[in-house]
């Protein structure tokens, strides 16, 4: 539980662990409510070179790209494809930031066309460390030497992470 919400968020996919999005997003499920609005997940993610873990996931991912609830719900009604295979859409989802923050992927072995197709925001792995080194920044909050405060995650499968003001109750402090 974090005591205020989140404005850039970093997180280090380990290449041995981390080669598609299908198991990546765990980096956007598992932070979407500490993020604050208008916030920014970054993932650097040097071993993702596809989408799905299977081709059949990865061609549903790449049509339709990780949209809004509404809108993936809307997709499921309209397409068979898509409506015969639950898992991909609650992926899609799960996925998404319901246009709340953005999502920039820097990934090992896809393109920035490739990236930009299923609604992420691109940025190249070479250049992005250089501004948030995983090898130097601690897990947490970090203020780096231009002022920019980022969070950092070094592996989203062990945690969730949240502001703790979503789950106050009214009347409780």
């Amino acid at each position: 539980m974090l005591p205020q919400p989140l404005q850039k968020v970093v997180v280090y996919l380990d290449p041995g662990e981390f080669k598609s999005t299908w198991l990546g997003n765990k980096s956007i499920y598992r932070t979407r409510m500490a993020i604050a609005d208008g916030g920014e997940l970054i993932v650097l993610a040097p071993g993702v070179r596809e989408f799905g873990e299977d081709r059949g996931i990865d061609a549903l991912i790449r049509k339709y790209g990780y949209l809004t609830t509404p809108e993936i719900l809307e997709a499921v009604r309209q397409n068979d494809d898509l409506g015969q295979n639950l898992g991909a859409t609650a992926h899609l989802i799960h996925g998404s930031s319901e246009n709340r923050f953005t999502i920039t992927y820097c990934p090992g072995h896809l393109t920035k066309e490739e990236i930009e197709c299923v609604n992420f925001q691109y940025a190249d792995l070479e250049e992005m460390p250089k501004i948030y080194n995983p090898q130097k920044l601690e897990e947490g909050l970090n203020t780096l030497p231009n002022g920019e405060q980022v969070y950092f995650i070094s592996h989203p499968g062990l945690g969730l992470w949240a502001y703790e003001k979503n789950f106050k109750q009214e009347g409780n402090n």
